[in-house]
């Protein structure tokens, strides 16, 4: 490995220090030449006098933006220069020369529409504020990962390859596997239950979904990172919002005290909900959609983009960013529907952050005579779950979970306009590269 510490490591009027990174800006003032430069934790600038080291001044006449450089110096206090250390360098060489023009300016906060940036990601990646982004992404899933193993869930993988999908429907994305037809995977739903019933009771996994569906929102990309979540033994869909609920606010609490730094890039004033998320049913969504803002879903059964956005104004006035909304009329055969004496359609919920849905999730229905019935009804081809059907037969406990789709969450956190920001390598009906 090459010697040197990072920019966050260097400690004022410290012994000599070697660092390394890329050329963020460069002033030349004359008899003085100003090198910001970047690495992954930061900024540090190195000051080269002529009258001091004149071998080194000349030396860097050449040095272009981007270049990789690395500097050997003495630290100095400075409250003009970013972190209020600089260094004065003993050492300066040129690994690399970065190619003129740049596509991107990465110094400057010069406005570039996302489709050049999304076309020039590696150098996009650069940005500070970009890279904050992806270090914030980086600390949220690790604090949502050490909640459920402290909670005792097994982390799982399932197949990224089916024969059928979850969910079915032209959402589904063929494949050649082999010589038969096969899907990418739409979800781990139908696994996370064979495991339920095979004793696991309670799973985490941290994949990747698709959706084939033809799109052009702010929202929505074919390749989805998920966190999906499944547990058994629940008495109801209350205990699988219960986890969702303890396990999104230690992330979200966890980034406000250990992300500081990145959220400061990104102007973001996190706010970590501590009172109980609302839980709502359907119908009361409905009613404040059509009471307060007379809004009214072209899909009865469903919330649209504009009913989620007003519901989550009206209860963040009220100090919730987060909250529940529970009981669709209209759901997948796994879902518990029909329960006598119950007051909602389903044990479906979703959980919306800060105006857009988040997760999806809710009690599955574990009767298996119950569940074939519903899925005759709703016209499922039972043949294409057989393995599904199987597993569930043979005595299974009432379960439930939900899939959390993560580069939402990401957009949502770090105040993002558009889903593809919070993703490195997007995916979506025109873009398969880079």
């Amino acid at each position: 490995m090459i010697e040197r510490i990072h920019t966050s490591d260097v400690e004022p009027d410290a012994d000599e220090v070697a660092i390394a990174g890329h050329v963020h800006e460069i002033r030349d003032l004359g008899g003085l030449v100003f090198l910001i430069v970047r690495d992954r934790e930061g900024l540090i600038q190195i000051v080269f006098k002529e009258e001091r080291e004149p071998e080194l001044f000349e030396a860097v006449q050449d040095v272009g933006a981007e270049d990789v450089v690395r500097v050997v110096g003495k630290p100095l206090e400075s409250d003009q220069a970013p972190g209020g250390v600089e260094i004065a360098p003993t050492e300066y060489e040129v690994i690399d020369e970065a190619d003129s023009p740049l596509p991107l300016e990465i110094s400057k906060d010069i406005e570039v529409d996302l489709s050049t940036r999304l076309d020039n990601r590696a150098l996009d990646l650069r940005k500070p504020e970009t890279l904050a982004v992806f270090t914030l992404r980086s600390k949220l899933m690790t604090a949502m990962e050490e909640w459920f193993d402290g909670e005792g869930f097994v982390d799982i993988k399932t197949p990224l390859i089916s024969k059928g999908g979850a969910e079915g429907g032209a959402e589904l994305f063929p494949i050649l596997y082999y010589n038969k037809d096969a899907f990418l995977s739409q979800s781990p739903q139908l696994y996370k239950q064979m495991l339920m019933a095979s004793g696991y009771e309670a799973v985490y996994e941290t994949g990747t979904a698709f959706r084939a569906e033809d799109f052009a929102t702010s929202r929505h990309v074919s390749e989805i990172a998920m966190f999906d979540v499944e547990l058994a033994y629940i008495d109801d869909h209350d205990d699988v919002m219960d986890v969702q609920e303890q396990s999104l606010r230690h992330a979200l609490r966890a980034v406000a005290e250990n992300a500081e730094r990145e959220l400061d890039l990104l102007d973001v004033d996190l706010d970590v909900p501590e009172d109980d998320f609302p839980r709502i049913t359907f119908d009361e969504a409905l009613d404040i959609l059509e009471t307060e803002f007379g809004h009214f879903p072209d899909d009865p059964t469903d919330l649209d983009t504009k009913g989620e956005k007003l519901l989550g104004e009206h209860f963040e006035e009220r100090g919730h960013p987060a909250f529940f909304v529970v009981g669709y009329p209209d759901e997948k055969f796994y879902y518990m529907q029909d329960v006598e004496g119950d007051e909602i359609a389903s044990r479906k919920f979703d959980l919306i952050y800060k105006g857009q849905e988040l997760s999806s999730g809710g009690q599955r229905e574990h009767d298996v005579d119950r569940m074939v019935e519903v899925m005759e009804e709703e016209g499922v081809e039972t043949a294409n779950f057989e393995f599904y059907i199987e597993a569930l037969s043979f005595g299974t406990p009432p379960h439930g979970g939900y899939g959390l789709g993560i580069d939402r969450l990401v957009q949502q956190v770090a105040g993002l306009d558009n889903i593809k920001e919070a993703i490195m390598f997007p995916r979506d009906p025109n873009r398969l590269e880079p």
